[in-house]
């Protein structure tokens, strides 16, 4: 992919360096552009905008240690990644938490992390 993606996720962060350093080692990515409102990376499935959350509405943003999953949120996205045990180290190392056990599906094994603002989000390894 080069330049705008036709498709992808924008998530919206309080720690803007910290939420996409997370995506970036996590999935792989490297980063297109970066500024101080916005980063976006690539991984080779898949765009992210990382977005900060501008104020007023950051401060009501709160952020536990370790983070919380947000178990209300409508949208969970999936990454598909080399491998999961060490995406899921990776995860811990920036801050996330893996969260819940692993489950096996049509073709791959499944585990969902949290970045370290609390967002859920499945991670999947290819099988065999």
């Amino acid at each position: 992919m080069s330049g705008p993606a036709r498709a992808g996720v924008l998530i919206y962060a309080k720690d803007l360096a910290r939420v996409s350093t997370f995506y970036e080692r996590v999935l792989d990515a490297r980063v297109l552009h970066a500024d101080h409102e916005h980063r976006v990376i690539e991984s080779p499935d898949a765009q992210l905008v990382i977005h900060a959350i501008p104020p007023p509405y950051v401060d009501e943003v709160v952020v536990a240690t370790p983070p919380e999953p947000r178990l209300a949120q409508a949208i969970k996205p999936f990454f598909t990644v080399r491998s999961l045990a060490v995406a899921e180290r990776v995860a811990e190392e920036c801050g996330g938490l893996v969260h819940g056990p692993v489950w096996p599906g049509p073709g791959f094994r499944a585990r969902n992390v949290c970045d370290p603002e609390g967002n859920i989000l499945h991670l999947r390894e290819q099988a065999g």
